[in-house]
């Protein structure tokens, strides 16, 4: 059942136990998709994608450096990749007129060809955009340009049709007022529709813009948010401000144009590591190390809509950008199978209530005991 109605899945959520999530939000149903049938850590899920074909496929990034093509009509794997080169996990994943591009932690991207599946093949192109990647981001309009961002790795936008040096290096920022250097620690980008700007947050909870057609490389325009560093960055629907989100399940939405607060969220409990806007409705898609999915709707009235507890620490999310969310055909009702996390929960909690039992005496045989030792004892004997 979970293959046939996994085209009705509205969020498509990446774990840290390899396991694929398609989440119906109508249903408040997850189902689980693991290549092999068993989650495993060694292939956790670090980046996802929207494949050719608009939302049919969807690229999977793993930890152990494979991308997998999931077709998100069946629900099914139907081929995958290794990508060798550099160090760390996915940082970032794109595609590209026919072509694969991957960039990882120690700052090698790479550009493959899509059709040759073949694990020995050399990439067509290597860029060594620095060490400590954070994130690398495709711009949507022109998909042959992307955007790297990490830690002590300033803001870099890439031309992977032109020179193998980026078209835009951001500057740092002046020395504060001690006249120390200000380090370098971002941690998401985004490309702002209708222009060449970016907006990055950093590890220093601020949010800054980057115009590339200006003269001057550093922000154009910085505004900062709460005492935490942030962890991930989505553009509204309206494309005017961007929701941000820190280590401590803090939400908050601002303004690019001025830099003010316009407003913020509730309900997370740990560090935000995915965020997705719908492109046209005023809903924003959440997911943590707190194992809980959130949906909140962005204008007001703010508040949240949906809430769904998925069992593992969540690392990346796709929201799916269909306007007829409400619109499934009624399917005929089957029994649900179990997928094997469930099962691995349940007997983990089973075995802990037989502990507790075990260890647990019964209260009416230990109240026998000491009335029989009450008896025992002659009335007005006294110890020597």
């Amino acid at each position: 059942m979970a293959a046939a109605s996994a085209r009705w899945n509205h969020v498509w959520v990446g774990t840290e136990t390899g396991i694929l999530k398609g989440v119906n939000l109508q249903r408040k149903h997850a189902a689980n998709f693991t290549p092999s049938g068993q989650p495993r850590r060694e292939e956790a899920v670090n980046a996802l994608c929207w494949g050719t074909g608009g939302e049919t496929q969807i690229l999977v990034g793993c930890a152990d450096r494979t991308v997998r093509h999931f077709n998100a009509e069946e629900g099914t794997f139907l081929s995958q990749r290794y990508c060798p080169g550099g160090e760390g996990t996915f940082r970032g994943l794109a595609q590209a007129d026919g072509t694969l591009i991957t960039c990882v932690d120690s700052g090698i991207l790479r550009v493959w060809c899509e059709n040759d599946k073949e694990a020995s093949s050399d990439p067509l192109l290597e860029l060594k955009v620095g060490p400590g990647v954070c994130r690398m981001r495709q711009d949507p309009t022109r998909t042959h340009v992307v955007a790297t961002c990490g830690k002590e790795n300033a803001l870099k936008v890439w031309d992977l049709q032109g020179s193998e040096e980026p078209v835009f290096r951001a500057k740092n920022v002046r020395n504060d007022w001690l006249d120390l250097r200000v380090p370098i620690w971002d941690q998401d980008t985004q490309f702002l529709p209708g222009s060449q700007k970016l907006v990055t947050c950093t590890g220093y909870h601020q949010v800054r813009v980057y115009d590339p057609v200006s003269p001057q490389r550093r922000p154009v325009l910085e505004a900062t948010y709460g005492e935490y560093p942030l962890t991930a960055m989505t553009l509204t629907p309206e494309g005017n401000s961007v929701i941000v989100g820190n280590t401590h399940g803090q939400l908050a939405e601002i303004d690019f144009r001025q830099g003010r607060l316009l407003g913020c969220l509730k309900g997370l409990a740990g560090s935000v590591r995915g965020l997705q806007c719908h492109p046209s409705k005023p809903l924003l898609a959440s997911c943590g190390l707190d194992r809980v999915l959130r949906i909140h709707r962005i204008r007001s009235p703010r508040g949240l809509e949906h809430k769904v507890y998925l069992k593992s620490q969540l690392n990346c999310l796709l929201l799916s950008g269909r306007d007829n969310w409400e619109d499934e055909p009624q399917e005929s009702q089957e029994p649900n199978q179990v997928p094997s996390e469930d099962t691995e929960t349940d007997e983990l909690w089973a075995s802990l209530e037989a502990a507790a039992k075990r260890k647990l005496p019964d209260l009416d045989q230990t109240q026998g005991a000491l009335q029989r030792r009450k008896k025992k004892k002659r009335p007005g004997s006294t110890s020597p």
